[in-house]
């Protein structure tokens, strides 16, 4: 479950590229995908190790959660995601189901 955090986005992902979550994925319409390793991820193929929600101090369009991810080869990276209304909308059912269960707080 994503819990909101004093720390920044720019804190959370130091932290966890020293916890080895080193690679970064973007959301497609079916996948995440990391072009650094050409790396496309379908849901039943990673694991969300953790969730963290920031909240903008004065804009909403500022909230964002960071996801620790895990793939089944042990390949370890971080999405970015806004959250809200719109979040997730161009994805497909079972992407975006997965990634809701671990926004949800």
């Amino acid at each position: 479950m994503a819990q909101p955090t004093e720390e920044t986005l720019i804190q959370v992902l130091e932290r966890l590229k020293k916890e080895g979550f080193t690679l970064d994925f973007n959301l497609e319409p079916d996948s995440i995908h990391c072009s650094q390793e050409n790396l496309r991820l379908k849901p039943e193929a990673f694991e969300i190790v953790e969730t963290v929600r920031l909240e903008g101090m004065s804009d909403p369009d500022d909230n964002v959660i960071v996801y620790a991810i895990e793939s089944r080869d042990g390949e370890r990276g971080v999405l970015i995601s806004a959250y809200g209304v719109y979040a997730e909308e161009s994805t497909s059912a079972e992407l975006a189901a997965k990634l809701a269960v671990n926004r949800e707080s």
